[in-house]
């Protein structure tokens, strides 16, 4: 393992689900992190400690809780993602088009030309 301790991912983690919930201009982190609480069933104390007061450890329960909710978002975001890449194909075919379709392929691990990799599992 790398020189990440398990206290720094779990920072790194809450870290980013705050920045993928905030909505911009107008929005608060402290909005954002009650909204990823929420979402995720997180107790909102784990977020702001992660945050401002790094912890010397994590139960392990909440660390899992957060792993959970990290791997919810990425999952979230490849399914918005396969979604985009049939309504790119559907539309006429451009080399942009192309390259884009063959790239989104390559990110989501489908065979290029296949439908999505949702319909391969």
């Amino acid at each position: 393992m790398t020189d990440l301790s398990v206290v720094d991912e779990a920072q790194q983690w809450a870290g980013m689900l705050e920045r993928r919930e905030h909505r911009g201009p107008g929005d608060t982190l402290e909005a954002a992190r009650s909204r990823v609480a929420r979402k995720h069933k997180l107790p909102e104390q784990l977020l702001w400690t992660l945050r401002y007061r790094k912890p010397k450890r994590i139960w392990a329960d909440l660390y899992k809780r957060l792993e959970l909710a990290v791997a919810a978002e990425i999952q979230s975001q490849e399914a918005r993602l396969a979604h985009e890449l049939e309504i790119t194909k559907a539309l006429a075919p451009t080399p942009s088009r192309l390259a884009l379709v063959h790239e989104a392929e390559a990110l989501l691990g489908a065979p290029v030309g296949s439908k999505t990799r949702a319909s391969a599992d």
